[in-house]
C-alpha cells in the first residue's frame, strides 16, 4: 500500500524487464478477485516497512494457503509480515529523510535498493545478457543500440567486390552500380585484403587512371567488424581515428566478407 506499493511496482518492472517474469498485485485489488494472479510455482515478494500493514493480510494469508514462498521486505524484524514469512529482509534502522521522520523516504530507497539487487543477482544467475536484454527492450534507444549489425548489413548480391587485377574501368563499374562508394578487395581465397573507396579515387585521378589496377591503388588492413557485433560498437569503429570512416565491411573469422553496414545504416536505424 502507499509508497512500499509503488516501489512494489517498479520492483516488478525490473524484474520482469530482466529476465524474472513478475506483476505487481494491489494489496486493496487482492482481495477483490486478483489473488487469482497469484498461483502454485510463484513465489511472493512483501513490501511493508512497518510489517504491519492491514491490507497485506489476505496476501499472506493466500501465500500461506497454496505453499507459496513469501519473502518480506520490512524495516521491523519482530513484525507480523516478517514472522510469517519464508524469508524476511529486514532493512537498515534509519531515520526518515523528512525532517518530521514521517514521509516515506530513506525506508523507500532502502527498498528501490534492494529491490534493484535481487533483480541483477537473479539476472547474473540466469546468465541473462544483452541479447535476452534486448528481446524484452525492442522499442526505444536502449533497444535501437542493441541491435546486431547482422540486423543492419547488406550481403550477398549487395557486397561491391572485386580482385586486385581488376581494371579500373570494371572496378569504377561495380562501385557505381553498388552505390556504397567503395569496393572490397578480396584475393583468391576470398578473404578481404583492402577496400578501393572515393577518395582513393580522387588522389589517383589523372590521365592514367583507367589503366591502373584496383590492388595498385586500394587501402590495405580496412577496418572490419563481426555480424554479431553491437550496431553501437560498429559507430564507433566508424568514427574511430585516425579519421572516420563511412562504412565497414563485416567479415567472418577467416576474415571473408559476409555483409557490408554503411553509415547511412545507422543513421536509418537511429543508432547514430
Amino acid at each position: 500500500m502507499g509508497k512500499s506499493g509503488h516501489v512494489g511496482r517498479k520492483i516488478a518492472a525490473t524484474l520482469a524487464s530482466t529476465g524474472t517474469p513478475a506483476l505487481f498485485v494491489h494489496p486493496a485489488e487482492a482481495s477483490h478477485g486478483d489473488l487469482g494472479m497469484v498461483v502454485s510455482g510463484d513465489a511472493v515478494l512483501a513490501l511493508s516497512n512497518s510489517g504491519e500493514t492491514t491490507e497485506l493480510a489476505d496476501i499472506v494469508a493466500h501465500a500461506t494457503r497454496f505453499g507459496l514462498p513469501l519473502v518480506a521486505m520490512t524495516g521491523r524484524p519482530g513484525s507480523s509480515l516478517a514472522e510469517a514469512a519464508s524469508v524476511a529482509l529486514i532493512l537498515p534502522a534509519s531515520r526518515e529523510a523528512c525532517p518530521m521522520g514521517l514521509a516515506p523516504t530513506t525506508s523507500t530507497t532502502m527498498q528501490i535498493a534492494l529491490g534493484d539487487a535481487i533483480a541483477v543477482a537473479l539476472l547474473t544467475r540466469r546468465g541473462f545478457g544483452p541479447t535476452d536484454f534486448r528481446a524484452f527492450h525492442p522499442g526505444g534507444r536502449l533497444g535501437v543500440r542493441l541491435r546486431r549489425v547482422r540486423d543492419l548489413m547488406h550481403s550477398a548480391d549487395a557486397l561491391p567486390l572485386a580482385s586486385p587485377d581488376t581494371p579500373m574501368d570494371a572496378a569504377l563499374i561495380t562501385m557505381t552500380a553498388k552505390r556504397f562508394g567503395c569496393l572490397g578487395v578480396i584475393d583468391g581465397s576470398g578473404r578481404l585484403v583492402g577496400v578501393l573507396t572515393d577518395g582513393d579515387l580522387r588522389r589517383a585521378m589523372g590521365p592514367g587512371l583507367l589503366d591502373r589496377h584496383v590492388g595498385e591503388l586500394m587501402t590495405k588492413g580496412p577496418r572490419t567488424i563481426a555480424a554479431d557485433a553491437l550496431a553501437a560498437e560498429a559507430l564507433r569503429q566508424m568514427n574511430a581515428p585516425p579519421r572516420p570512416i563511412t562504412f565497414l565491411f563485416v567479415v567472418d573469422p577467416g576474415r571473408r566478407p559476409v555483409g557490408i553496414l554503411h553509415i547511412h545504416d545507422l543513421l536509418r536505424a537511429g543508432v547514430a
